[in-house]
This record gives structure tokens, sequence and C-alpha cells, in this order.
């Protein structure tokens, strides 16, 4: 039998895929036909008490059982039809959808700006982290559920307005994601040759909003400025196998562009140490032992103590990093990892011909040659027409998922992922995040707290 850890779940739906057979099916989304599955699965477990908060120890086995969640009804005075609609349809939009769908009455309207769906789960994950890229299976999964509709190139704003979407369903819950680049504001970022990280990486998934975006190539030295997980991949694909990554899901456009590149050597510059590093210890481990061609100067680990860090996951990531060092720097094209630079100013004139920077807590300088810029240092929410904004969180106003002005509650108006928590955490974090906001929401429908829509879902 499969033992799945309820607590650490991210519902990703790995072990529904890996089935041969298709036998592996959440409780909440079986068939009216094979509902009686849920009962006779339970049945399978005498003595094991099924609980929504609670996961009891069965003695023999000493391992939790996570509950099984049967389709339920909504109470108090939910509608026998509560509509809602969803904004985007990124990971924190289809968790929260999977959430909702578990009640029978729930009628679920997807409405997403692009031609497919699943935002950062589809666009946003590099094409070589295929694993990754799984959780779509999930998501393809919660939108082939009877009670919800996706519909795609339907923009709100454009297509239909936020009013409209208020006016005829019970609640309207945003997940539009943190699209914007947190801008690096240093003189020369405007030169030809500086662009984001997130628009390369929109260039080689494929993102309409990026076809144009392709980076200068014919350079021998890249700079990437910020080193977090994006930071790594772009890097990454840049000095990969162009054989490997033609049996990925890399847009072929931009496979072709890297069969020419000329790139030598691309540096990923951060601010701070490397105990500071923004990149996750799973990423640092993927890409010193995936074959990717990594290197460290043993110089920019000069003075960390590993010792007197406290935290086991820096205290790892330093000690690979002392591992990376310790290797022949590798072939071209390849990695470097660099520490304790800050960036002062973009070199060039027309065109980026490198970044000067100085040694944090210094002011000694250096000088990175380089005809391509990336900047990497983090993502922003934007402001959306019809909702309070925190614009110094880059976030929709809000308490626990419920939208608020001055403080207030706004009625059937909802936030999840991004642009409700700040651009955080990874993939499985918008299931957490999103369960929340809709727990809220199904507790202000049996309240009776939402607004009775006037009509039927405009039609697009």
């Amino acid at each position: 039998m499969l033992y799945i850890d309820p607590s650490t779940c991210v519902d990703c739906g790995a072990c529904v895929s890996a089935c041969p057979v298709g036998a592996i099916v959440p409780g909440h989304r079986l068939s009216d036909e094979a509902a009686r599955f849920a009962d006779v699965n339970a049945g399978h477990y005498p003595g094991v008490e099924q609980s929504d908060t609670r996961f009891p120890v069965r003695t023999e086995w000493r391992l939790p059982m996570a509950p099984i969640v049967k389709p339920v009804a909504l109470r108090g005075q939910a509608p026998d039809e509560l509509r809602i609609a969803i904004v985007g349809s990124g990971p924190s939009a289809m968790y929260a959808a999977d959430e909702l769908l578990k009640h029978r009455q729930v009628k679920v309207t997807v409405y997403e700006r692009l031609r497919e769906p699943f935002g950062l789960a589809r666009f946003g994950v590099a094409p070589d982290h295929e694993s990754t890229r799984t959780v779509t299976n999930l998501f393809n999964e919660v939108a082939r559920h009877p009670n919800i509709q996706i519909l795609l190139n339907t923009e709100i704003g454009r297509d239909i307005t936020l009013e409209e979407l208020r006016s005829t369903h019970h609640a309207v819950l945003w997940a539009g994601g943190a699209p914007t680049d947190r801008p690096l504001q240093i003189p020369g970022v405007d030169l030809d040759g500086v662009q984001s990280a997130t628009s390369v990486v929109g260039w080689y998934n494929g993102h309409p909003d990026f076809a144009y975006a392709a980076p200068v190539l014919s350079t021998e030295r890249a700079v990437v400025i910020g080193n977090g997980n994006v930071a790594l991949d772009v890097a990454r694909i840049f000095t990969a196998d162009t054989d490997r990554l033609a049996s990925t899901t890399i847009d072929p456009t931009a496979l072709a562009a890297l069969r020419g590149s000329q790139i030598r050597e691309v540096v990923v510059v951060a601010r701070r140490g490397p105990e500071h590093a923004a990149f996750t210890l799973p990423e640092l481990i993927g890409l010193a032992d995936g074959g990717a061609r990594v290197w460290v100067d043993p110089a920019e680990l000069d003075g960390v103590d590993v010792a007197g860090i406290t935290d086991p996951t820096i205290a790892a990531k330093v000690e690979l990093l002392r591992e990376i060092s310790q290797r022949p720097r590798p072939a071209e094209p390849f990695i470097r990892l660099a520490f304790g630079q800050t960036p002062v100013k973009v070199l060039g004139s027309e065109h980026a011909s490198g970044v000067e920077f100085v040694k944090t807590g210094t002011e000694e300088k250096s000088v990175i040659e380089a005809g391509l810029v990336l900047t990497a240092i983090g993502y922003r929410g934007r402001p959306v027409p019809g909702l309070p904004f925190d614009d110094d969180k880059g976030t929709v106003a809000h308490v626990a998922g419920r939208v608020v002005n001055d403080g207030e509650p706004i009625p059937g108006l909802y936030v999840t992922g991004w642009i409700k928590r700040g651009p955080s955490g990874f993939i499985g974090t918008n299931k957490t995040d999103s369960g929340e906001t809709v727990a809220n929401l199904l507790a202000d429908a049996e309240a009776g707290a939402l607004p009775r829509p006037g009509g039927a879902p405009v039609s697009v």
C-alpha cells in the first residue's frame, strides 16, 4: 500500500500519474458511479477513525492515516448553487478550485488571460525540470471536473470587468500572481543587452508575452545579478547541452538560438555572502550533481565558518559550495557563482559592456565585462484596478485571504497566491495558501455573508 504523509503532501499528483492503471483517485474527485469506493476503502482499515483535523494512529502500523475526503454539501445559509469566479489559472488558482470543488453545489469559472492555463507551472518552470512540471497532471485532473470551466484568452478589464464578475458570481477570487520584476535601480539598466531573467524564462518557455525577448547570445560572458532559483535556472539553460534540451519542452525558437550561442561563461553574482544565498538547497544539489558545469572560486568562501552556522540547511549549502570550489574549473560553457558584490552601474554607451561592482560593505571596486546583463532580484505584484493595494508589500490588501479596505472586508472579494502573500515559497506552498482563503470564503458562504449575484455569468 502507498503511504502518503498528510502533513507534507502538497497534492502534486505524482503518485496519481505514477499508477500504471489509474487506480489512485482522490476521494472528492470520484465519479458518482465510483463514489462507493470511498466507503469500501475506509472499510478496509477497521478501527481507524477518519477526521478532518486529526490523523489517528493505528497501533500495528504506527503511521498516521490521511482522511478520506468525499464531496460534501455546504451548510447554513449557503446557496443551492454557489458561483465562484477565479481570476488566473496558476497553481494558487487551481489548488483553490480543487478545494472549492469538494463541495457539490460549487460552480467554478476560471478566467485566464493567456492561451494556455496553469501560469508559472507551465511558463515559469525550467524546461529541463520535467518532474516539477508533473504538477500540471493534477491541474488537468481538476480541469476535467464537471463543475469547472476555464475560459482562456480572457482578460479582466479588456474582455470583462471586475464589476461584471462580481455581479454574476457570489464571490471573486483573485489569483493573478506577481507578474512584474523588482527593478534594479542603478545607472545603465536601460541599455541594450540588459533585461530581466524573468523575460528570458518566458522566452525559452514559449510565453506569448516574451516571444520577442530573445537575449543577446553573441557575447562570451553573461552576468546575472541575483542568485535565487530563477537565476540558476537561466544560467543552467544557457550552459546546457542543447542536444539534451531538445528532448524537453523548450520552445523551438529558443532552442535554435541557444544552439548558436557564443556564451562561454555565466557569472551569477550575489550581493551577500554564500551563507545568505537565495537559491534553495535542492536547486544547488541539482546544479552540482545534475551534470551542469558549475564552479566557485575558493576565495569566495574565505572567512565563512560552517561550524558557526546553526541552520543545518544553510550549513549544507555552504559545505556543498565548498565542495564545488575544490573541483577543477570546468570546461566552457560554465557557470561561476560569485558572492559579496553589490552592483553599482551597468557600463556601456548604447549597449551593455559590463557591470561595475563594489565589494559589499567596502569601497573596493571591480568590473565584470559582459555583453548580456540579466537582473534576477525578485518579483513584485502590481495594482489591480478595483482592489485595494498595499504598495509597500506589493500585494492586494487582505486579512487571511479576505480583501479589505481600511481594514474592513469587502464582501465577495478574496485573494490567493503571490498577489496575496508576496513572491515566496514554491509551487506546493500555494496549496496551504489557497486552503486558507477557500476556508474563509466557504465560511462566509455558510454564514450568508456573500452578495447575491444578479444574473448568469457573462459569456465571453
